[in-house]
């Protein structure tokens, strides 16, 4: 029986491990360039090609194309650092992307992130720097750097043998650069899909040692790259400060600008006889760290004037200037963030100009839509995270819609709440209004997104209130209410009072809103008798049809023709508010729709139209109600029979809707309680 550590060690995939190990002479990685010249790509290039191996979404949005990149919703961690519901931000980041990996511009920019707090800046920066790590480690995104070997007998590298590239140059810069074009055409490196350019110098350490060994071969270049030169495959590693950076501001006194560029190696000095020799400097800034990758700067516009001055020529010469060295030449995507607050300061400085001329801003809002805001809580408060405690339908839900209302702004024309504003945000279908009038409302609204409450605060209180209420092992609606109610009175980015009512005013809009989905989702459990509706919905549509077509209607009972219904329909058109006056329009409306489903070959059903169906559960409710004894729901004494109902009901209610016993016990008790009080609509 083989051992534990072999079993684990037959987990390891050998071929893989030496494909992620692969080293190889200057010769060999001409004849790999030559096979697959993409190996040769810049930062900007393998970052762009990187996003888009994980496809492209195309689909249409009020009448727009848009594109969903697939890698935002974090394929790589199954969806942990998933973004939702930022589809147009991140398309307009990956257009500068893309623009900047064909040369166009914007890679001599810096990428800007902008938005309010907790609005997924920091998350997005996260997402690039972890999808190019792990690009680096397949096929499609291998690169490759170099290091020097046998130097012992030259003394280049002091006691050791081997000297690696400090910053992991591109092997291809070896080629000296006035021989590189002809090179290129001579070594036929490059083909249509790709085209080979070598940009930049040799770092000043790898500069130093190229000089003194082409001296020591008489300027036999071949002789030094086959002597010296061993060419590796890199993996890029943030935990290992290997092509990802990350830089943060801190306290004044202690940081300084080295800690972007690289410092002295003071005990390298008594090795190598100077402070000015580049092999007795630590090539370990974060630029230096994050050449051939990305840098992030956390919150860049709080760096001190000191540290832009190192950020503006990175970005548009693409070098850096270390202490006691000449310019060194970097390839790395730079990606800022920063808050509203700070933004608005630089656009107030005027001596940071030359900044803002060299930034590309991309405006990350909050989100607009309730759909997309409810899949940021469900990731957060999963079944697997609750440890057996129960969310009941819909709690997320109005969450989410009070946290999207509080971001958008009141209407100012269409005669529309800010509630029925988020659901035609959200792609519901409203009487009366188009996907035009979505778009004339998006572009009315100028900071919808940058304003409103952050998810984060609602994390905060949903976990308040599993903590605090969820005595009965659920939490349901209400209780998230009213922790964020209470929430409002310390919230510390509520600068003024008329924010914070407002913001409570929205609670009660969607607390009656509450009110109105529970109502209709019990009136379904009751009404859940599916031969029911159908045969009410089939009887509907004859009725209808005999009164526009003005014929007869025969009584199924007496055989004899008789006039439409008129009662019957009536009473199941008021239910959703059908005027007199409206009636014979929605009447043909149905019956138009009915022939449109015909000719596209689908069958027609009670739950096809979304009104209809409603109209006719509400219908078969008011019928059933009196039976079922609505009034025993909040009685303390019920007989066998009607306990029977209330069980069937509660049970529709655990299987169809989500909710356990105790939040399907207490739904039905308060929906009794709105009834109680004659809210039957």
């Amino acid at each position: 029986m083989s051992s534990i550590v072999e079993r684990i060690a037959a987990l390891q995939d050998y071929d893989q491990y030496r494909d992620l190990h692969w080293e190889g002479s200057f010769e060999e990685y001409l004849e790999l360039v030559r096979q697959r010249p993409e190996v040769t790509r810049n930062a900007y290039q393998r970052l762009y090609d990187m996003i888009v191996s994980y496809g492209e979404e195309e689909y249409i949005d009020n009448k727009k194309r848009l594109v969903r990149y697939p890698f935002f919703r974090d394929p790589i961690d199954e969806g942990r650092d998933g973004i939702f519901g930022l589809d147009i931000p991140l398309m307009r980041l990956v257009h500068v992307l893309r623009a900047a990996a064909q040369g166009y511009g914007p890679e001599k920019r810096i990428i800007l992130l902008h938005g309010p707090v907790g609005s997924s800046k920091s998350t997005i920066a996260r997402l690039l720097k972890k999808g190019t790590e792990v690009y680096s480690r397949t096929p499609e995104g291998a690169l490759y750097t170099y290091e020097w070997v046998n130097l012992k007998e030259t003394g280049l590298a002091g006691e050791d043998d081997v000297f690696p590239c400090p910053m992991h140059d591109e092997p291809l810069r070896l080629i000296p650069v006035e021989w590189r074009e002809q090179a290129i055409r001579e070594a036929r490196l490059g083909n249509d899909r790709h085209r080979v350019k070598i940009v930049g110098d040799l770092n000043p350490a790898c500069r130093f040692i190229f000089r003194e060994l082409m001296d020591r071969y008489q300027g036999n270049w071949a002789k030094v790259v086959a002597n010296h030169v061993r060419v590796k495959r890199l993996i890029l590693s943030e935990k290992d400060r290997v092509g990802i950076g990350t830089f943060q501001p801190k306290d004044e006194k202690n940081q300084d600008s080295t800690e972007l560029t690289g410092d002295i190696n003071y005990r390298k000095i008594a090795e190598y006889g100077s402070d000015s020799d580049p092999r007795a400097f630590n090539f370990d800034g974060e630029f230096n760290v994050a050449n051939r990758g990305v840098i992030e700067f956390v919150e860049v516009l709080k760096l001190d004037v000191a540290f832009l001055y190192d950020l503006l020529g990175a970005t548009q010469e693409h070098k850096v200037k270390p202490k006691k060295f000449a310019q060194t030449d970097i390839d790395e995507v730079i990606i800022g963030h920063t808050n509203e607050a700070e933004y608005k300061k630089l656009l107030n400085n005027e001596f940071m100009e030359a900044l803002r001329d060299r930034t590309i801003k991309i405006d990350i809002p909050y989100i607009t839509k309730v759909s997309e805001e409810i899949k940021i809580y469900q990731k957060e408060f999963s079944s697997e995270r609750l440890r057996g405690k129960h969310v009941a339908p819909h709690t997320l839900e109005m969450a989410s819609l009070w946290a999207v209302m509080s971001r958008l702004e009141e209407p100012k024309k269409h005669q529309l709440t800010v509630l029925q504003k988020s659901k035609l945000y959200d792609g519901k279908i409203l009487p009366g209004y188009t996907q035009d009038n979505v778009k004339e409302l998006r572009k009315e609204s100028k900071r919808e997104g940058l304003d409103g409450v952050s998810p984060r605060f609602i994390q905060d209180k949903i976990s308040n209130a599993l903590v605090r209420e969820g005595v009965e092992g659920y939490i349901n609606p209400f209780m998230v209410l009213n922790e964020l109610e209470k929430g409002l009175r310390h919230h510390s980015l509520i600068a003024d009072e008329d924010t914070r009512k407002r913001y409570q005013e929205l609670i009660g809009v969607v607390k009656s809103e509450y009110d109105e989905i529970v109502k209709n989702e019990v009136q379904r459990a009751i009404s859940a008798d599916e031969d029911a509706i159908s045969r009410l919905c089939a009887n509907y549509v004859e009725n209808i049809r005999a009164y526009l077509m003005k014929q007869k209607v025969k009584n199924p009972y007496t055989g004899k023709d008789e006039e439409a219904d008129e009662r019957l329909m009536r009473s199941i058109e008021e239910k959703i508010d059908i005027s007199e006056a409206r009636k014979e329009d929605f009447r043909r409306e149905i019956l138009n729709f009915i022939g449109h489903l015909a000719l596209e070959g689908k069958k027609f059903t009670y739950d096809t139209n979304d009104r209809l169906r409603r109209a006719l559960e509400m219908k078969l409710f008011e019928d059933q109600k009196d039976s079922i004894k609505l009034s025993s729901f909040v009685s303390n004494v019920i007989d066998k029979e009607t306990q029977d109902r209330i069980d069937i009901i509660k049970n529709r209610l655990i299987k169809h809707y989500g909710y356990n016993e105790a939040s399907a016990t207490d739904v039905l008790a308060y929906v009794a309680s709105i009834f109680a009080r004659g809210d039957v609509k």
